[in-house]
């Protein structure tokens, strides 16, 4: 196996993603050189999928566990993972076309074109976000970099289905699911950034809930609860826990082969 192959087994037409086409664009050099470079970068071939309904505290949690920097919170982490999350991309076009975060709610409510803007023209400020974010998760996978992928959990099939696609690249996967109350997630929604509607809100915590056990079943041993009722130091355990599972040798026998390969290229330029 080779560049191109290397380069092929992660572009392989996903139908969950359109972002192929950009990616199929990169100069076969640039792909090269991140391959290259990433392959003994730490948290190589991890990815490590954050849960937990709005107002739960994944942020602040995420910060605690893998050290990301407040001020790059959604790009870059100390353990080497890589932040995916539509979040950041989706709060700055609010910001470029003036729009407050905070005023999300109200717009729903009482600004439909606004909101169609927002939310649900196939141009909308939220797709466009989305379509941003998988091309970057793209990027990171092409050089089968460590990954955080930020959501709510509020859509199993969704989990399962992007756990599945991670696992067929060569990745192990895991789980944090920071998990609060209803009231507390309610409270602490009133002070974010991006304001959500109380009844949007008490759906997706309810949804996140309902999906709890089912999240245990899929990951197993790779799973872990934060109780982030109280924001309090994450214990010690499930920094433990998570770190241990990020430093640990790949365990997936596609992703070693993607590393055997991928030295045996490195190798090879050094060679040159």
């Amino acid at each position: 196996m080779g560049l191109k192959s290397l380069i092929t087994e992660t572009v392989v037409i996903d139908s969950m993603y359109d972002v192929e086409s950009e990616l199929l664009n990169i100069k076969e050099s640039l792909l090269e050189q991140m391959i290259i470079e990433g392959v003994d970068d730490p948290g190589i071939l991890k990815c490590v999928f954050m849960a937990g309904g709005p107002g739960s505290g994944k942020s602040f949690t995420a910060m605690e566990i893998f050290g990301i920097d407040k001020r790059l919170k959604q790009s870059f982490a100390m353990t080497g993972l890589k932040s995916v999350n539509s979040d950041s991309a989706f709060e700055k076009g609010l910001k470029d076309n003036g729009i407050d975060p905070k005023n999300l709610a109200k717009i729903e409510k009482e600004d439909a074109e606004l909101w169609d803007k927002i939310s649900n023209n196939d141009d909308s400020i939220r797709n466009n976000a989305k379509r941003l974010t998988q091309l970057q998760k793209k990027f990171y996978e092409a050089g089968r970099l460590g990954m955080i992928i930020d959501g709510t959990g509020h859509q199993y099939g969704k989990i399962e289905k992007n756990k599945k696609y991670a696992e067929s690249l060569g990745y192990d996967t895991y789980m944090v699911f920071v998990n609060t109350s209803l009231e507390v997630a309610q409270e602490r929604n009133k002070n974010r950034e991006r304001v959500l509607d109380a009844d949007r809100l008490e759906k997706s915590w309810k949804d996140v809930q309902n999906n709890l056990g089912k999240f245990q079943n899929l990951f197993g041993s790779n799973f872990r609860i934060v109780d982030n009722t109280v924001y309090k130091p994450i214990a010690k355990q499930v920094q433990k826990a998570v770190n241990t599972f990020v430093r640990k040798k790949v365990y997936n026998p596609i992703g070693k082969k993607w590393i055997q390969t991928a030295r045996a290229l490195k190798n090879k330029s050094f060679i040159k």
